[in-house]
C-alpha cells in the first residue's frame, strides 16, 4: 500500500506540475480558510457551506483544510498522489455545484452571471497527472521510496 502512495519518478516535470497546483489552488484555500485574498475566511466559508449549500459540517470542514492544506502537501511533494486526488475531488465539486450554470469559460468580460468551470477542467486535469505520475523529484515522496 504505501509503495503505491508514495510510488514516482525522478523526473523534475511533476515538480513543475506540483508548483503550478500550489500557486493557482492555495489561494482559493487561503481564502476559505484565513480569509486571505479577499476570501470570507473559515467562519465564513463554513457558513455558506452548511448554510446556503446545505453541506453537513464535517464535509464543509474537509473542503475548507483540503484546499487549504492539499496545495501545501503537494508543494512539498507528501502524500502527493492522496493530496491530489482529495483535491480532484473538491474542484469537480466545486464545477458540478458551484460553476456548471454559469457555462464553459472564465468570466474574463464580466458578462456573465459568475464564473465558468473551464479552471476546474485545467486544474483536474493536473491533479490526475499527479496522481497517475507521483510527485517527481524534490519530493518527500521520492525520498521516502524504498524505506517502507
Amino acid at each position: 500500500m504505501f509503495d503505491t502512495l508514495f510510488s514516482t519518478s525522478g523526473d523534475i516535470i511533476p515538480l513543475i506540475l506540483r508548483i503550478t497546483a500550489f500557486v493557482v489552488i492555495f489561494p482559493h484555500g487561503a481564502q476559505k480558510l484565513l480569509g486571505w485574498f479577499g476570501g470570507y475566511g473559515f467562519k465564513g466559508t463554513y457558513g455558506f457551506f452548511t448554510g446556503q449549500l446545505k453541506f453537513p459540517g464535517f464535509l464543509a470542514v474537509l473542503i475548507i483544510l483540503g484546499e487549504f492544506f492539499g496545495p501545501v502537501l503537494l508543494l512539498v511533494g507528501f502524500l502527493t498522489k492522496f493530496a491530489a486526488i482529495s483535491i480532484a475531488i473538491i474542484l469537480t465539486g466545486a464545477a458540478v455545484i458551484a460553476h456548471r450554470q454559469n457555462g464553459f469559460f472564465i468570466n474574463w468580460n464580466g458578462n456573465q452571471k459568475g464564473e465558468g468551470y473551464e479552471f476546474h477542467v485545467l486544474a483536474v486535469g493536473l491533479l490526475i497527472a499527479l496522481v497517475v505520475g507521483g510527485a517527481g523529484v524534490y519530493s518527500v515522496d521520492f525520498n521516502l521510496i524504498g524505506k517502507f
